[in-house]
């Protein structure tokens, strides 16, 4: 089979494309032909030898895919060869099969596509786990949402609208904007040319948001914990702008406000109950058409490196799918 691999860590363009042997699986695992696999900015991390967990070498990097199942280990009871599912496996999907534990799988929602899928469940999931569970986000409150335009951005959005909430999204460009409004924003900031805590503050009759989204980091978020509304809560996502901000702690005093860190992979592996419940769902919202995965381009396998690029550089909309 045909395998993405990273033989050294580097930038994307250090990526290759090659035949590996097709994997089989062991007691509790499973087999899954890969029919589209998405793109996220942990696999930037993880090829660069950035991010926290560090597969040994050689590795093909993709976290997320969607596929059928091929083959099934001993004492696997929960799938059968044929079966339509999705899987998160941290490393491992930009290929053309992968193997992955068989509690990492998941049914595909009645009427959803392989292409929808791969780019459902990492970050529905991760945003549902930051809005409702770390966040309690309630009805009626005002959610500020950074680099909304980004996969797990777009997903806030239309949880936060599924929640009742009133939404600000916040990105770099009116292009990325209209999509966001495309998806449910109530409003909009254009971040590169207004001004934002002057905007949220006109957006919120100088109130300020009750939850802020941050998977963006850098310098967006000290101006949004600022205009954060009395009781708030910045929910700590990522760091796509690539800074850890140093943020003066006297703010929260001032606020009454909390710092919430949001660590979704930690979170299906300590409570793993609570996170079907979350998967089941979410299932449920798309099939009653609250949520639609925005799938903004697609990429053969060959052309993971490219992908990553637009990934590295910011520039994607919604998510990118490889369909090997």
């Amino acid at each position: 089979m045909k395998a993405v691999l990273c033989r050294a860590y580097g930038p994307p363009e250090s990526l290759v494309v090659d035949d590996v042997p097709s994997p089989l699986p062991g007691p509790g695992e499973v087999v899954v032909s890969v029919k589209a696999a998405s793109v996220n900015f942990p696999d930037v991390l993880i090829i660069q030898n950035k991010y926290q967990f560090k597969p040994p070498l050689p590795f093909s990097p993709g976290s997320e895919v969607a596929g059928v199942v091929k083959a099934v280990g001993d004492g696997v009871t929960t799938v059968n060869t044929g079966d339509r599912v999705m899987a998160f496996t941290t490393y491992g999907a930009f290929a053309e099969e992968v193997k992955t534990e068989a509690r990492r799988l998941l049914p595909l929602p009645a009427g959803m596509d392989f292409n929808s899928a791969a780019a459902f469940g990492l970050t529905y999931a991760t945003s549902d786990h930051a809005l409702r569970d770390r966040g309690a986000l309630a009805a009626g409150e005002v959610l500020l949402v950074l680099g909304a335009a980004g996969g797990v951005g777009l997903a806030a959005i239309e949880i936060g609208k599924a929640l009742g909430a009133r939404v600000i999204a916040c990105a770099s460009t009116d292009d990325k904007l209209a999509v966001c409004r495309a998806h449910g924003a109530d409003e909009t900031i254009n971040y590169a040319t207004d001004d934002l805590r002057e905007r949220i503050k006109a957006l919120t009759d100088g109130r300020g948001a009750d939850v802020v989204y941050d998977p963006v980091g850098g310098s967006y978020t000290e101006p949004a914990l600022r205009s954060i509304a009395w009781r708030g809560r910045l929910l700590v996502v990522g760091f796509a702008a690539g800074e850890i901000p140093k943020i003066p702690l006297n703010l929260t005093l001032l606020k009454g406000c909390s710092i919430v860190g949001v660590f979704w992979g930690e979170f299906t592996r300590r409570e793993p109950t609570r996170f079907v419940e979350s998967m089941q769902r979410l299932g449920r919202w798309y099939s009653e058409g609250k949520l639609e995965p925005h799938v903004s381009r697609t990429f053969p396998l060959e052309h993971a490196a490219e992908a990553l690029t637009l990934m590295a550089n910011r520039q994607v909309t919604g998510k990118i799918v490889l369909t090997p």
